[in-house]
């Protein structure tokens, strides 16, 4: 059985193609890619230990293995951020497989007060499952007809992956979808990761799935809104790391005079509240 460290380093492996890398094309494969053997040879490992890694008999590889290993994939930042992230939890604290349990969903009242202030900006508090704990009326003006609101705890990943509104909501469907699936893995822990992706892989389906264990590494794009009452809407995303909670206050700023226009005209339709989701 594999490990999620090991599946991103064979999925990077796989979508390189060896003539990027100056290597020599060595006629047909049975696989997409770089080979192993080559992988190897670049990281400066034995292409056996690369297979121990890539099959998850070996889940506590050194730092120097995997800036080797990063160096020789050809990594940028991000991606070198999530190969430690997966290496940190494929090590030790995977290995007691503890108990599947779901988020806090509590927000700090100074955070809610941080929150208010931001008002009539549109604002959430979230968490990487994606659960929206509390968010501003701005929010709820700009997001309320999507559809994503309508259940007791909104979850913007169930929202993007079960409720057919969503791919008509977000212009960029896929894109948001690879944004969501990567987030799984940041937290807020292993074992909330564990509980949610089960709880949700039923209803998904392969849409979900695949995106997961592909570790797609998302780039901050502008968010492009199609929104029910005909507005075409363009928003920036501001976030701050709420580390000590494991949660996260995004800001969604108007990208241009259209959509300032829009959301103005939005948040007049709307006469919301500051609601905290317990």
């Amino acid at each position: 059985m594999g490990t999620p460290l090991g599946d991103f380093i064979r999925a990077k492996r796989d979508s390189i193609q060896p003539e990027s890398l100056g290597l020599p094309e060595r006629g047909r494969r049975r696989s997409p890619g770089l080979r192993r053997l080559d992988l190897a040879t670049r990281a400066g490992i034995s292409v056996e230990y690369l297979t121990r890694i890539e099959q998850g008999r070996d889940r506590n590889p050194s730092i120097a293995v995997m800036n080797a290993l990063a160096d020789a994939l050809g990594l940028d930042a991000a991606e070198r951020d999530h190969l430690r992230h997966l290496a940190k939890i494929t090590g030790g604290e995977c290995g007691a497989h503890p108990r599947p349990a779901p988020a806090s969903r509590d927000v700090r009242p100074s955070v809610l007060e941080t929150l208010r202030l931001l008002e009539p900006g549109i604002a959430m508090v979230t968490n990487r499952l994606g659960d929206v704990l509390a968010r501003t009326s701005g929010f709820e003006a700009v997001l309320g007809d999507s559809g994503l609101l309508d259940a007791d705890c909104p979850n913007l990943t169930r929202y993007v992956f079960t409720d057919p509104r969503a791919r008509a909501f977000f212009t960029d469907w896929d894109d948001v979808a690879d944004e969501q699936a990567f987030g799984l893995w940041l937290g807020p822990a292993v074992e909330n990761f564990a509980w949610f992706t089960a709880e949700l892989a039923a209803g998904a389906g392969p849409d979900f799935t695949q995106r997961v264990n592909r570790h797609a590494v998302p780039r901050n794009r502008t968010l492009r809104l199609d929104h029910p009452a005909g507005f075409r809407l363009r928003l920036r995303r501001e976030t701050l790391e709420l580390s000590s909670d494991a949660q996260q206050l995004v800001v969604h700023l108007p990208a241009d005079e259209k959509t300032v226009e829009a959301v103005d005209r939005l948040r007049r339709r709307s006469h919301g509240r500051l609601s905290a989701v317990s």
